[in-house]
């Protein structure tokens, strides 16, 4: 498993599917990843300092996670299949268990920079996204 930190936003409100780049923590390799638009202004808000007046849906779900005695504790991105990727988040509860949750890679990452948890990917899915990426 690789650990990664969000690189880059690339948002272009007239296009659909928006842009999130994740670089290696202690190397070079980078991964992109397609999102919507919804996702990507949600961590493109939180990572400026926006505050709402109300929590939105990312804000909304950390609150809740937070208000059972729980925490994320990671996130990894763990597959991709035919172009989709996939992630799982890693949720400890105060009893020390943790429960694993299937999710999409945008809503992780729109997690992780609310809770200030650390995003993995697996090494597999990095080099596939390379081939990917060099195929078109």
């Amino acid at each position: 498993m690789v650990e990664m930190e969000l690189n880059k936003i690339v948002i272009d409100e007239k296009r659909h599917d928006q842009l999130i780049v994740l670089k290696e923590k202690n190397g070079e390799r980078v991964l992109p990843i397609v999102i919507g638009l919804p996702e990507a202004s949600a961590i493109k808000l939180k990572i400026s300092g926006f505050q709402p007046p109300r929590p939105l849906t990312h804000d909304l779900l950390h609150l809740t996670i937070e208000n059972l005695e729980a925490s994320v504790e990671k996130i990894i991105i763990d597959k991709l299949e035919e172009n989709t990727f996939h992630a799982k988040l890693f949720i400890k509860n105060s009893s020390g268990e943790t429960k694993v949750i299937d999710a999409r890679p945008s809503d992780s990452i729109a997690l992780a920079v609310r809770a200030h948890a650390p995003i993995y990917v697996e090494d597999s899915v990095i080099k596939q996204s390379e081939i990917f990426n060099q195929d078109k």
